[in-house]
């Protein structure tokens, strides 16, 4: 009873650390570093060797949180491989593969243990302790972060061969992982014990990873099972978690008694048994998609758990101590990593420059390598601790390092797909609308009307500019880059798309990646292809919608729709660029603006202010204004150079 009241007091506190951890390590993703850094900093100096907020022995009184933790990361590496996705670039990603994960486990191996005099927990200990170290530190090296690489890859917009072979082998290397590891780790456990390599010994670890295996089905079918009953998410997520949670307790179970079973200690595999599981439930159910959003949401709360916890553990001294170990380290596994990238390379007959670069994509590291880290800590409580510690250390450096050279390697290939430099305002507003019909003229007119050079692009071969006087009209044979580039598309401030979705969304891509349109307008057919314009940020028009918007607003707020309709006499609303340099620091309540005239808003580096009258205008801040169309114009030369 006693020792569960300590559990409980013990988890309040690590409770209220972890929320403040999380609170905390947001101000470091403002530094544009990863937050498993943060949350690892935050739970190094709350723990007991800096501001003693956990006591010492902390991660072995929360030994549960580790468990569920690590259970999860498991299913998570997992649900990243989906075979269907990896076709494409199999035999790249096979042979990238085969060199990331030989060489770098192999090399990273033989060097750490050569080079064990040279760091000071392993310098002092026995052949086979130090071969059991190098076989666990080598297969943690192999490990790479998906959640890293997937952010790179959102934040560039990347997409190509390339791309798709390093996430390929990114989520093939920590599957295969935790099963190298899991070999590694039977084959250490008997090293460090003494015990000699006989054939009963290999039955046993083939016994073990067998029944690993049949344990992993039987939860991949739980998994299913469980997602296909109606029930509350939230129901389902506490369920998952405490499935994963299970396969430790029974292996805890089966090590705690299997000595008075059958003579010897037993172990069960529960990272291969909730990877498998997962594999199970991705590849071969239907409920793939629901089992990944579960995951997902699930995510930030085990992760500031599990590394603040982790954070905690790692001793200060130690850390200080080993650093110089850590950066040695490093650069070890980097030099297998390059030397497997050009084997892998060379095998699949990639191009040259994939070839050299290839091994950035996979410097970066995270849940995975941290999670087995940890498991060596509690295996081996003589050396465990340093030993993780230094893991810790390796992992923060390739953090501030492999998400830089992956961007790098990206634009090294050419597959990044940011948005382009938008254009100067050249003082004359133009719009181009790509699409001819009923809609398409009448816009045009309408803009014309309020100052504005419309101009529409058209495939169709039955129109003749002739008919229709005052519009500029452009026949061309497709909308490719080069021939919208030829219609100086650069100059539009707004490109406004009126064709199918499909066709919309490849203009779309253009403008964005190679134009930089300031304002790209879309007319939506299908609700479903929303999300993919709106990662272009596209302004877009659902016709299914607007006309029930347009007359809700006209009903609660008849004033204001009309206005901004331009449905009231002589009244308009304006978007006004602050181009005259001796606009540049007046407050909003100094300008000398016609008396009819109200500025609604300003948008300043594509965010919008909230404005008073001492808010000070800046060169190219954009302001929404109302009034008159002559105070208007007034307004607009104005603000003009």
């Amino acid at each position: 009873m006693l020792e569960f009241e300590q559990t409980l007091i013990l988890l309040g506190g690590f409770a209220i650390v972890a929320v403040a951890a999380n609170q905390i390590a947001i101000f470091f993703q403002k530094l544009k570093l990863p937050l498993i850094t943060g949350l690892l900093i935050i739970g190094l100096f709350a723990g007991p060797f800096v501001l003693k907020l956990l006591p010492k022995g902390t991660s072995h009184g929360l030994q549960f949180i580790n468990d569920i933790s690590l259970a999860f990361i498991a299913f998570a590496a997992a649900a990243e491989l989906y075979l269907k996705e990896l076709r494409s670039r199999l035999k790249s990603i096979k042979w990238m593969t085969f060199g990331q994960l030989f060489v770098t486990f192999v090399g990273s191996g033989l060097l750490i243990y050569f080079l064990a005099e040279y760091i000071p927990f392993m310098a002092d200990l026995s052949t086979a302790a130090k071969g059991a170290i190098s076989v666990l530190m080598a297969s943690i090296f192999v490990a790479r972060s998906p959640a890293s690489a997937i952010a790179v890859i959102q934040e560039m917009r990347a997409k190509g061969p390339f791309v798709q072979m390093a996430m390929g082998v990114t989520v093939v290397k920590d599957f295969l992982v935790i099963l190298l590891f899991a070999i590694c780790f039977s084959v250490s456990i008997t090293l460090v014990n003494g015990d000699p390599f006989t054939l009963s010994f290999l039955l046993i670890l083939i016994g073990e990873l067998a029944a690993s295996f049949g344990l992993g089905w039987v939860v991949g079918k739980l998994l299913t099972l469980m997602l296909g009953w109606h029930m509350h998410q939230y129901i389902k997520a506490a369920l998952l978690l405490l499935i994963g949670y299970s396969v430790y307790l029974l292996n805890h179970f089966i090590e705690a008694n299997s000595i008075d079973w059958v003579g010897k200690t037993l172990h069960l595999e529960p990272l291969l048994i909730c990877i498998i599981g997962s594999f199970i439930v991705t590849n071969y159910s239907k409920y793939r998609q629901e089992f990944i959003k579960i995951l997902e949401e699930l995510s930030p709360y085990v992760y500031i758990c599990f590394f603040t916890l982790t954070g905690a553990n790692v001793s200060l001294d130690a850390l200080i101590a080993l650093i110089g170990v850590a950066f040695m380290l490093f650069f070890i596994r980097l030099i297998t990593m390059i030397l497997g990238s050009l084997i892998g390379g060379k095998l699949s007959g990639d191009p040259a420059l994939f070839q050299r670069i290839g091994w950035m994509p996979f410097v970066t590291q995270a849940g995975v390598g941290l999670g087995l880290a940890t498991v060596v800590a509690n295996q081996f409580p003589e050396w465990g601790n340093e030993f993780q510690t230094t893991v810790v250390a390796v992992i923060v450096i390739n953090q501030f390092v492999g998400p830089p050279l992956f961007k790098w390697s990206i634009n090294m290939v050419g597959e990044a797909r940011l948005r382009a430099t938008t254009p100067h305002f050249d003082g004359v507003r133009d719009a181009f609308i790509i699409g001819f019909e009923s809609q398409s003229l009448a816009l045009a007119k309408q803009l014309k009307e309020h100052g504005w050079e419309a101009e529409i692009i058209t495939r169709r071969k039955d129109v003749d500019p002739a008919d229709y006087p005052g519009l500029s009209i452009h026949l061309v044979d497709d909308f490719s880059l080069k021939t919208l580039e030829g219609l100086d598309i650069k100059k539009a401030e707004a490109v406004v798309l009126t064709l199918t979705d499909p066709e919309n969304l490849a203009i779309a891509e253009t403008l964005y990646t190679h134009v930089g349109t300031k304002d790209i307008v879309v007319r939506l057919d299908d609700r479903e292809n929303f999300d993919a314009f709106h990662k272009l940020d596209c302004l877009i028009v659902d016709p299914s919608t607007a006309m029930v918007s347009l007359m809700d607003h006209l009903v609660r707020s008849p004033q204001a729709a009309t206005l901004l309709l331009g449905m009231q006499e002589d009244q308009d609303t304006m978007d006004i660029a602050v181009m005259n340099e001796d606009m540049r620091g007046l407050a909003l309540r100094d300008l000398r603006l016609p008396s009819d005239i109200i500025i609604l808003s300003v948008k300043r580096k594509g965010q919008t202010l909230i404005t008073h009258g001492y808010t000070r205008l800046r060169i190219g801040d954009i302001l929404t204004v109302v009034g008159s169309l002559d105070s208007l114009q007034e307004v607009a030369l104005r603000f003009d150079r």
